[in-house]
């Protein structure tokens, strides 16, 4: 994920996690990486405080899906991969691409439980605030009580939150 420090409120930090060592390491297992950009608006940091989701408003967001990676998305697909998103700033980027069919543009995407992913098969990230809109994005992910069982072991043997803490790896749930 790269981001545009001119026009983003905030840098990508899921990344922080993966040194030159790490990054040649996976590309020696055949792991291929590409690269978004999603201008972070700061509305994405806003604890959400309305009961009704619906009611919750996203600040627009620019986004732009390269061609080289849309083609190593399409080429992954096509070889049976899984598309591992590092970020739920890329998965926003991602999805937000799924659900207009166009490759860049403005989103307000504020993605939910219930919510259907289409590019998205893994993801990489830090644990988020309680009832912040990343923290819905990762229960709609991979199930709340499988996210909340994640938060309670990570409290109980504790792990370092938020931008410069620790990573999980959350698998897409199935669960409807």
């Amino acid at each position: 994920m790269v981001s545009d420090a001119q026009h983003a409120a905030a840098a990508p930090t899921a990344a922080l996690h993966f040194d030159e060592p790490v990054l040649t390491a996976m590309q020696a297992r055949g792991v291929a990486r590409a690269n978004v950009t999603l201008h972070v608006g700061a509305g994405t940091f806003q604890p959400v405080k309305v009961e009704d989701l619906r009611q919750h408003r996203m600040h627009s967001e620019w986004y732009r899906v390269p061609p080289e990676t849309v083609q190593a998305i399409e080429a992954c697909r096509q070889r049976g991969g899984r598309v591992l998103a590092v970020g739920t700033t890329t998965v926003r980027t991602l999805e937000s691409w799924a659900a207009s069919g166009k490759t860049s543009g403005d989103t307000q995407i504020f993605i939910t439980p219930g919510f259907e992913f289409q590019w998205v098969d893994c993801l990489i990230t830090n644990f988020h605030l309680p009832k912040s809109t990343l923290m819905m994005l990762v229960s709609a992910f991979s199930g709340y009580a499988h996210v909340m069982a994640l938060y309670q072991h990570a409290i109980a043997h504790k792990y370092r939150f938020f931008s410069y803490g620790d990573a999980m790896l959350l698998k897409r749930s199935t669960a409807i």
